[in-house]
C-alpha cells in the first residue's frame, strides 16, 4: 500500500512538474542586448534577417509578407533607424554585432537557422558564418561584396592605403551640415532604390540613423577584408548582386570580381541580378522572391 501511494505521489509531482515546465519556458527572460534588438513574425523554420547600414526591417517587409509558412527573425540593429546607439555608441559595429546575432541565436534556442543579409548585414553574415559556424545552415548575401576597399581604394590598395581612404569618408560623413546630410541621403538612396515609390522609407530609416554610429560603421565596411576568412565557411552561401550604374565596365567582367572574391567559399551560388539597384528587394521583388523562396526550400 505504501509503495502505491509513494507511486502515485511521484506521478502527481511529475504531472505538476509537466505542467509547470511549459509556463516557465513562456515566462524565460526575452534576450536582451544593447547592440540589437530582434522581432518575430510568423511561424515554421527559423530564419534570421539582417538589415544594412542605417536601414531596419521594413527592408523585409514585402519579402515577409509574399513568403509564408517560417519563423522570421527581424534583427534592427541599434543606432540605425532611431533605435538608440546603446552599445555601439562607439568602436565597431558589424563585427560586435555579428557575435551579437550568435548569441540571440544560441540563446532562443535557434537550430541552425538560415540567415539571409542585405549590405552590411550581408557582412555580418558572412562573420557570422566564418566565426560562428554552428550557429547557421546556410547563408544568402544580398548585394554585399566581401572587401569594400578594393571598391574605395582600388584592386592593390595596401590595407594603409585603404584606411586613409575609410578616414577621409568617416571624416566627411561627420563634416556634414544637417542639410548637407539630408541632401547626401536623398543622393544615395536614389541610387540604391530604381523604385521610386520605395525610396521615402529608406531615406526615413537613414535620417533616423545616428550620424555617429553610421560612420563608424561605413568606415568599418570599408577596411574590413572578409576574404581571408571565406574558406571557414562550411555552410552553402548563396549572394545576389548587382553591377551599379556607376560601374561602367562590361557585365563579363564584373562577374568575374565576384567570381573571384567568392571563390574561397566551399558551396557557392552566385547570381547577378539584372535591372535592380542595391534593393533588390524593392526594384526585383518577384525575382528576389523566388531567389529566397529556393534558397530556403519548402518550410
Amino acid at each position: 500500500m505504501r509503495h502505491t501511494l509513494l507511486s502515485r505521489r511521484s506521478l502527481l509531482a511529475a504531472a505538476a512538474c509537466a505542467a509547470i515546465l511549459p509556463l516557465s519556458d513562456a515566462l524565460a527572460a526575452p534576450f536582451e542586448s544593447s547592440r540589437i534588438s530582434v522581432r518575430t513574425e510568423g511561424s515554421g523554420p527559423d530564419v534570421v534577417l539582417i538589415p544594412g547600414l542605417n536601414s531596419s526591417p521594413r527592408a523585409w517587409a514585402s519579402t515577409v509578407a509574399a513568403l509564408p509558412g517560417y519563423r522570421y527573425h527581424l534583427v534592427q540593429v541599434s543606432g540605425f533607424a532611431g533605435q538608440p546607439a546603446g552599445g555601439n555608441r562607439e568602436g565597431n559595429v558589424a563585427a560586435p554585432v555579428a557575435d551579437e546575432i550568435a548569441r540571440y541565436i544560441k540563446e532562443a534556442g535557434l537550430k541552425q537557422p538560415a540567415v539571409i543579409g542585405h549590405s552590411m548585414g550581408g557582412t555580418m553574415g558572412m562573420m557570422l558564418a566564418a566565426r560562428h559556424p554552428d550557429a547557421l545552415s546556410k547563408l544568402m548575401v544580398v548585394d554585399m561584396y566581401p572587401y569594400l576597399g578594393t571598391f574605395f581604394a582600388g584592386p592593390n590598395a595596401p590595407p594603409e592605403r585603404v584606411a586613409a581612404v575609410a578616414d577621409a569618408t568617416m571624416a566627411g560623413i561627420r563634416s556634414f551640415t544637417p542639410e548637407e546630410r539630408a541632401a547626401n541621403t536623398n543622393a544615395t538612396i536614389a541610387g540604391m532604390v530604381n523604385t521610386e515609390s520605395m525610396r521615402a522609407g529608406a531615406i526615413a530609416d537613414s535620417a533616423a540613423s545616428d550620424p555617429d554610429v553610421s560612420s563608424r560603421a561605413y568606415r568599418e565596411l570599408i577596411v574590413t577584408n572578409l576574404i581571408p576568412e571565406l574558406p571557414k565557411i562550411t555552410k552553402p552561401v548563396t549572394v545576389l548582386y548587382v553591377q551599379p550604374k556607376s560601374v561602367p565596365i562590361p557585365a563579363e567582367q564584373f562577374d568575374y570580381v565576384y567570381k573571384s572574391a567568392y571563390a574561397p567559399v566551399k558551396s557557392l551560388t552566385l547570381k547577378r541580378i539584372p535591372d535592380s539597384a542595391h534593393f533588390i528587394m524593392w526594384d526585383q521583388p518577384q525575382r528576389f522572391q523566388n531567389e529566397v523562396k529556393a534558397f530556403l526550400g519548402a518550410p
